[in-house]
């Protein structure tokens, strides 16, 4: 008989051995898949800030806010379940999950076609916002199809496999809308990328990870299922609300070049953690499921996985927002988008915060406390909505920034729920990092203003940055540091240690 972990189908259970071997293998992975797509989705967005008016940019956001409020109800919470499931998936429950979502899915689907042109009158949008608006939609049904075979995937825990998939999409969407915006085509770049980019991952994922669809609707699967996936969906609707629904409404309030000011502030803001902290929690939360009945290897893995997270993000953030006004003045064609300046002060301070929060909340969610993450996505919904409109309305792009730092500044209530649940530490796993990136901040800060700005001044900046926290993070933490990046190193290259 073959052991578990070494050969298995995509319903066998994993051993708690090789459940953190692959979470850490798999962090490694999706971390190495990330650099490449970040490399080339900056190099790309870094273009398209050159050829791509604000508003432009703001009816794009405004778009595909309105595309992903939609996609809400295409989904129950019925993959999630799946992932976060105990017990081994039958093949009526894969089945049952892809019939429902599908029916969903077309549902949604024909009901966006059929609003459409109430959305174009109501929101103003151009004849070539409206195609967009269509091939989001298509984009959207290709999409669902891909969901059975990435939940096989995440439950194996196999994410060698899973990048391929979105690296052959990022490559395929970036050269094309950097094309096609070089070549003048506007708001219709992203039409011809979106397009695109679904078919190629489509097809790539299920060469990867073979399903062959099937319809069923075994109530009993159903029923169990939905027991976790009403809760965690409500969680994903709040957030769908929190955010995508409040773009939509933060453009009527801003307008197309607001909006895409405030959407280039978030990007920028963002960066790190779809970087850093996405690769983590995706993979721990599948890990951190099949651990829940284990608090000790479950207090050790959060607070190793937040402090990845924090050493990474918090001096990304801090170095971002002291070199923005040098990466302006050294590329006279982004002084146009000088005023996202302020907000992206803001909005770093939010996503220093959700660094460690949304890893937390992660947790929560993973060992089935689903109703505490809903009360806190409540929290954090109804904060939104009061702070953000209001003050967008008083201060304009930098009043809704102010509102979403304001938000992020309740986020510490999380620290006090999951202690009293685990011992965790939040000075070894957020502070120390915090601490060594203001250092390495204040080394930032005073050194750029006796230098010239140029692009010389500017590398030179990142490389003094990168060196002077390395060395800090090493003081405050020790040679424990070590330990961790041999382990990472280990990860990536096992062949040769």
């Amino acid at each position: 008989m073959e052991e578990i972990g070494e050969h298995f189908d995509p319903t066998q259970e994993i051993a708690l051995s090789d459940i953190k071997k692959r979470a850490v293998k798999g962090i490694a992975v999706l971390t190495s898949r990330t650099l490449v797509l970040n490399i080339i989705s900056f190099l790309a967005q870094s273009l398209l800030w050159v050829f791509i008016e604000p508003s432009e940019y703001g009816v794009f956001i405004l778009v595909s806010a309105t595309i992903n409020f939609l996609s809400y109800f295409a989904d129950i919470g019925l993959g999630a379940a799946l992932i976060q499931k105990k017990e081994r998936p039958k093949s009526e429950d894969f089945k049952t999950v892809f019939f429902v979502q599908e029916t969903l899915v077309l549902t949604i689907v024909v009901i966006v076609f059929l609003i459409s042109p109430v959305l174009a009158r109501t929101h103003s949008l151009s004849h070539e916002a409206v195609i967009l608006l269509y091939a989001l939609n298509i984009s959207f049904f290709l999409a669902s199809l891909k969901n059975i075979p990435s939940i096989i995937l995440e439950r194996k825990l196999e994410f060698g496999k899973f990048v391929i998939p979105q690296v052959l999409e990022n490559v395929v969407y970036n050269v094309i809308l950097v094309y096609f915006a070089w070549k003048g085509y506007g708001i219709t770049s992203f039409t011809y990328a979106v397009l695109v980019r679904g078919v190629v991952g489509l097809v790539a994922i299920y060469i990867l990870q073979p399903w062959k669809p099937g319809l069923a609707l075994s109530k009993d699967s159903l029923k169990s299922l939905l027991k976790f996936g009403i809760p965690y969906q409500l969680n994903n609707f709040l957030a769908t609300v929190k955010d995508d629904g409040l773009m939509i409404v933060l453009g009527g309030i801003l307008g197309t070049y607001g909006l895409g000011m405030l959407g280039t502030a978030q990007k920028l803001s963002q960066y790190p953690l779809r970087f850093f902290m996405d690769n983590v929690t995706k993979v721990t939360f599948p890990a951190f499921s099949r651990m829940q009945d284990d608090k000790e290897d479950l207090t050790r893995s959060l607070n190793r996985s937040i402090f990845f997270i924090c050493s990474l993000v918090y001096p990304s953030l801090v170095g971002l927002a002291i070199l923005f006004p040098v990466i302006i003045s050294v590329i006279p064609k982004y002084q146009k988008w000088e005023p996202a300046f302020v907000p992206l002060i803001f909005l770093s301070f939010n996503a220093s915060l959700a660094a460690s929060t949304t890893q937390l909340t992660n947790l929560l969610t993973s060992v089935g406390k689903i109703k505490t993450t809903l009360k806190l996505m409540v929290m954090w919904t109804s904060l939104t909505w009061l702070f953000v409109p209001a003050l967008s309305k008083m201060w304009g792009v930098n009043g809704a920034s102010l509102g979403y730092a304001i938000v992020g500044s309740s986020s510490f209530i999380v620290y006090y729920i999951v202690k009293k649940f685990i011992d965790w530490s939040v000075i070894n796993s957020a502070v120390k990092p915090l601490l060594a990136s203001v250092m390495m901040g204040t080394v930032l800060f005073f050194t750029k203003r006796i230098l010239p700005h140029n692009t010389f001044t500017l590398i030179s900046l990142v490389i003094i940055g990168g060196i002077s926290y390395v060395l800090f993070l090493y003081l405050i933490v020790g040679t424990s540091l070590k330990d961790d990046v041999k382990k990472l190193y280990q990860a990536f290259f096992p062949k040769i240690l």
